[in-house]
């Protein structure tokens, strides 16, 4: 079940199915089944504070995830995404929002499957996945 929350953001997230659809394939191909995915798109100062409040982190960012799984090869999550910081990098990136979007909402996937981004080596490979999985969304 893929669910879509807001939390102090005016947002209408457009192409609603094709994204369920696209997200599902993505979790398929990489190998797993999903649960319950909650993406949660929010403000920055929103975000911040979950950032800060369960991370330590004290800084903006576009995206959070929780790992809630339980089950081996079955995904549950909560994908945090600031509709703020998805704006400002379209802009400093020079590509549309709905292409960050889709972006930032791969990468929250990816790490659920288990891709992560703390190393140089890491963070090359989950481009690569979001670039893969850029170019296979309808």
């Amino acid at each position: 079940m893929i669910n879509i929350f807001k939390e102090d953001v005016t947002f209408r997230l457009t192409k609603r199915k094709t994204l369920e659809l696209w997200i599902r394939q993505i979790i398929r191909k990489e190998g797993f089944k999903e649960d319950a995915i909650n993406f949660i798109f929010c403000t920055d100062r929103y975000l911040r504070k979950i950032n800060k409040q369960y991370l330590g982190h004290d800084y903006f960012t576009d995206i959070v995830t929780f790992d809630n799984s339980v089950l081996p090869k079955t995904i549950s999550g909560d994908i945090y995404i600031s509709i703020d910081r998805v704006k400002i990098n379209a802009k400093t990136y020079e590509i549309s929002f709905n292409n960050e979007l889709h972006r930032v909402m791969a990468h929250g996937v990816l790490h659920l499957v288990g891709y992560g981004d703390k190393n140089v080596k890491a963070k090359k490979v989950m481009r690569e996945r979001e670039d893969f999985w850029l170019k296979r969304i309808k």
